[in-house]
């Protein structure tokens, strides 16, 4: 019985195969996503989901760089801080449960993911201008909430650490923010305009909280 499975890949090599695994995931999405119904924002948020479990499961090898970040901003955006929110719960705890590690942590991404997309809730309406996303204006967000979340996650250290050490904690941890920093930039360029059609395509959630708006007023 010939063992063809008995290699194992260089960490670089693994990185590119999950890299490709990824975009390959993301190319399906935007194709697939074409053929569902228009009032199925459900279904959308479920891919958006997916999508992000994917990213931050793949990209691992690659420090504090993942699409989770960006994805709620444009969620929160788009449908809303309680979607955001919720987005931001299933990613942190199934992510971290299945794949990465669960412990009090978790609690703390959770945090500040929802904070990222109750903040694209927030600024909506500067961002998303005439249905167009102001691209200079997310990744500006993106940035900002690139430290946010990572300065939030970092405070879990206070569990079993006095304040005296935070300060030298959150300053050891500068370049990994750059780098959550930089990856964020890269997806905004990357996702945010095939997300961004997607979401504006299925978003009856809006719509329809519009609508109550003008009959009650």
């Amino acid at each position: 019985m010939y063992n063809f499975h008995n290699f194992s890949l260089t960490p670089e090599q693994d990185l590119v195969v999950n890299i490709a695994v990824f975009a390959v995931l993301i190319f399906a999405i935007i194709k697939g996503e074409r053929k569902l119904p228009d009032n199925s924002p459900l279904v959308t948020l479920l891919l958006v989901t997916f999508l992000c479990i994917a990213g931050r499961v793949l990209l691992q090898p690659l420090p504090n760089v993942q699409p989770v970040t960006v994805t709620v901003i444009l969620v929160g955006i788009y449908y809303g801080a309680p979607w955001a929110i919720a987005l931001s719960g299933c990613v942190a705890l199934s992510t971290n449960m299945l794949f990465l590690g669960h412990g009090p942590w978790t609690f703390f991404q959770f945090v500040g993911w929802s904070l990222v997309g109750v903040m694209g809730s927030a600024f909506s309406q500067r961002i998303l201008i005439d249905g167009k996303i102001a691209i200079g204006r997310l990744t500006a967000l993106s940035v900002l909430s690139a430290f946010a979340f990572d300065w939030i996650v970092s405070a879990s250290i206070l569990l079993n650490h006095d304040y005296s050490t935070f300060l030298t904690y959150l300053a050891n941890g500068l370049v990994f923010d750059l780098y959550h920093a930089i990856g964020n930039v890269v997806f905004v360029i990357l996702l945010s305009t095939s997300l961004g059609d997607i979401m504006t395509r299925k978003n009856t959630i809006k719509r329809d909280r519009a609508v109550i708006r003008l009959v009650t007023s």
